[in-house]
């Protein structure tokens, strides 16, 4: 019978020297600030409510190329049906989606044109 075969262990850990010191990371002064305050969010955000016009457009013609009346006639017998087709019926879904995910991204754009600005630096309290 064999024996039971055991892990493999690890005998050393290289431990390499770690970098320190003030060095390491650019000074405050060099490095650029994110500005999020960008006037021209707001066009970005025109723009994206026009795409979501169109997408809203756009899933309105899908579902009503996805929805086919039916109207069959036996003698004085009208039967009136409606037939569904999953493809256009799926592109308006999805067009109806990436429209509310465009009307969101503009409002933050717009949020962001206007509202946000540098932050000014805190001054220490004197008591």
């Amino acid at each position: 019978m064999p024996a039971p075969q055991s892990h493999e262990k690890l005998l050393t850990v290289i431990d390499l020297p770690q970098p320190t010191g003030a060095d390491l990371w650019p000074p405050e002064e060099s490095r650029r600030e994110a500005r999020l305050h960008k006037p021209l969010r707001a066009v970005v955000g025109a723009v994206e409510l026009i795409l979501a016009a169109l997408a809203v457009w756009g899933s309105f013609a899908c579902w009503k190329a996805g929805v086919v009346p039916v109207v069959i006639s036996y003698g004085e017998t009208t039967l009136e049906s409606q037939r569904y087709f999953g493809g256009p019926l799926a592109g308006a879904i999805g067009l109806g989606v990436l429209a509310a995910i465009l009307v969101v991204d503009a409002i933050r754009q717009f949020l962001l044109a206007v509202r946000a600005k540098g932050r000014k630096p805190k001054e220490p309290k004197l008591s």
